[in-house]
């Protein structure tokens, strides 16, 4: 597991209080019952964390991402970007 994914799952169950064996890249956000509300503090949560910014917009409901692995990808992608 990378740093990466290691501190996004360290933000979620601060978020969330969803125990962290259940996170697993293939784990999607409906079954985890995330609720948009949670997306949208995760998504600001992972930003400050990693000085990104994630292309989300709660208003379309975005589909990029439908598993923590998705979120996972984005994020790795954007850190290495930045450089």
């Amino acid at each position: 597991m990378s740093d990466v994914e290691s501190k996004i799952y360290d933000i979620i169950v601060e978020k969330t209080n969803i125990d962290r064996a259940k996170l697993t890249r293939e784990a999607s956000l409906s079954e985890l019952e995330i609720s948009s509300l949670d997306f949208v503090e995760i998504v600001f949560a992972v930003e400050e964390e990693f000085d990104i910014e994630v292309p989300y917009n709660a208003n379309t409901q975005d589909q990029d991402f439908k598993a923590l692995g998705d979120i996972v990808g984005a994020v790795e992608k954007l850190v290495e970007e930045r450089g």
